[in-house]
């Protein structure tokens, strides 16, 4: 027979052959696990994510050309993107507005929570992603021990003496994600980050939407204590007329008393005015991270007016809006959740390994003779779980059909709130309109009134009645002007604020280890 190694003995061309067969062996393996991996990895069970559809209307209702016509002079600006994207405040042209919300963006600790849990659902997707790789342990461990010596035959002849054991193992364990069990794990906890992120920057939407709802609510006040004080000036200026005509025998005491009713009257609802001022106040103080005690605002009225917003068409919405990017978020996390329940239904490939150095004695302890080592896989799959899997697995589609509704759920509000502000705007500015007119024919009829009284051709109960009427709709012009800024601010909220879903953080940015932080304000 024709030897395979030439010119070698048996003995060692048996021992060439061996070591060939090794070698080849070591050099299939390494080939076969790139490919076994690679075909692992496209196994992943459970369904692949499609975004769930939801209702989107043609066009904004308020937007069509009927409620343009029955709004008649008021006009929506023409659709476009927002001009300022994220200080969406600064539209408003107020100074004192923007230092507020300057201070809301440091220092508001619905913010910081918001801020923290985002932090805490971007590590648990790290934390998720562990799972792609091995586990290493090591461990010092010396134990005493003693037991009886036996020989061959089995007969005991005596007490072995105590021996004391020194070992230092290293353990390797990795179970590979054959069913894509980690993948989708870690799927779930991008997702759930990435609907973190989105709940933080709609915290951050309603703080500071709230800071200008307060802001103006506290200017409306402040415009009508303005108003209030002035007549009270007014009022205290005819009393002295009406006391003056009352000397001089012209006016009767009924007269005096009602001038002076009318004045305690409105000084009275100026006071009044101040609870809801402090009130407004001290929710700012909240707002901006200070104690009622230390904060104030100097009183000034109204002195801006509703900017322009454009609304944009409402496919987009759905883009614009952070809540909803959050609803939808979840929904991906919810289906990836299904993958991970499903994968429990198959078995687990672990391999395991462990190394190091054993010996009775610490000297020449690293020594070539001491060391140990094992390797090897484990094949597990769980036969009969009482149908706990199954339960898990429904579970977890159920988790996903409540998902899908609360994210068509938030399309629908997010819809609803939209037309909401845009018919108000349109109703305010035609009801401004009106209120102005009515306005003007009080302050028409109080002239005459006073006119008529200082004649002898009326009484002073018609004085009297002119001057609450005109007081009336001067306050309800002032509320209308409040009203229209608050409905601008809430339009504003209810598109989002000029947010983009592309601004929320991908899966490598969720995966890092510092991720950069979504705001400059935001701690790293």
């Amino acid at each position: 027979m024709q030897q395979a190694f030439p010119g070698l003995t048996v003995e060692a061309a048996t021992a060439r052959a061996r070591a060939a067969s090794r070698s080849a062996g070591r050099r299939l393996r390494r080939a076969a696990w790139p490919s076994l991996l690679a075909a692992c990895a496209g196994c992943a069970v459970g369904p692949n994510y499609v975004r769930p559809s939801a209702p989107v209307p043609a066009q904004y209702k308020e937007l069509s050309s009927a409620s343009a016509a029955e709004s008649g002079t008021w006009k929506e600006a023409q659709p476009r993107d927002l001009a300022r994207r994220g200080a969406w405040w600064e539209m408003f042209g107020d100074p004192e507005l923007d230092a507020l919300e300057a201070r809301v963006t440091a220092a508001n600790q619905t913010i910081v929570q918001a801020e923290a849990a985002f932090r805490g659902a971007r590590a648990l997707a790290r934390g998720a992603r562990a799972g792609f790789f091995p586990s290493v342990g090591a461990s010092a461990v010396a134990t005493r021990s003693s037991g009886l010596s036996a020989r061959s035959s089995g007969v005991a002849s005596g007490a072995a003496p105590a021996v004391t054991t020194y070992s230092l193992p290293v353990d390797v364990a990795w179970e590979l994600d054959l069913f894509g069990g980690v993948r989708r794990s870690v799927e779930a906890g991008v997702a759930g980050a990435q609907a973190s992120a989105a709940n933080l920057e709609a915290v951050r939407l309603a703080m500071h939407a709230e800071l200008a709802l307060e802001y103006f609510v506290l200017r409306g006040l402040d415009s009508e204590k303005q108003l209030l004080d002035s007549t009270v000036a007014a009022y205290r200026t005819a009393l002295r007329l009406t006391e003056n005509r009352f000397q001089q025998g012209v006016a009767s005491g009924i007269d005096v008393a009602q001038a002076q009713t009318q004045l305690e009257s409105v000084r009275a609802q100026a006071t009044d005015l101040s609870i809801a001022r402090a009130q407004a106040e001290h929710a700012i103080a909240v707002l901006v991270g200070k104690a009622a005690g230390e904060f104030a605002i100097a009183p000034r009225p109204l002195g801006v007016t509703p900017p322009e917003i454009p609304a944009g068409v409402p496919s987009e919405l759905l883009e614009r809006r952070p809540d909803v990017a959050a609803a939808e978020r979840l929904v991906a996390a919810a289906n990836a959740q299904i993958g991970v329940a499903r994968a429990a239904y198959f078995p687990t490939l672990t391999l395991t390994g462990s190394a190091g150095y054993q010996s009775s004695t610490l000297a020449r302890f690293f020594s070539l003779p001491n060391r140990f080592w094992s390797l090897g896989p484990a094949l597990a799959e769980t036969l009969f779980a009482g149908g706990r899997r199954r339960a898990a697995n429904e579970q977890a589609i159920a988790a996903y059909d409540a998902a899908v509704a609360a994210y068509r759920s938030s399309a629908l509000t997010a819809f609803q709130e939209v037309e909401d502000n845009l018919a108000a705007l349109r109703i305010l500015a035609v009801e401004s309109e009106q209120q102005d007119a009515a306005v003007a024919a009080a302050e028409r009829s109080l002239k005459m009134a006073q006119d008529q009284y200082r004649a002898g051709i009326t009484t002073y109960l018609q004085v009297v009645s002119a001057q609450a009427a005109a007081l009336a709709n001067e306050r309800a012009a002032v509320n209308l002007a409040t009203g229209r800024l608050t409905a601008s601010v809430n339009l504003i909220k209810a598109l989002g604020g000029g947010w983009r879903e592309s601004d929320l953080p991908d899966r490598r940015a969720v995966l890092q280890r510092r991720a950069a932080p979504a705001d400059a304000s935001e701690k790293p």
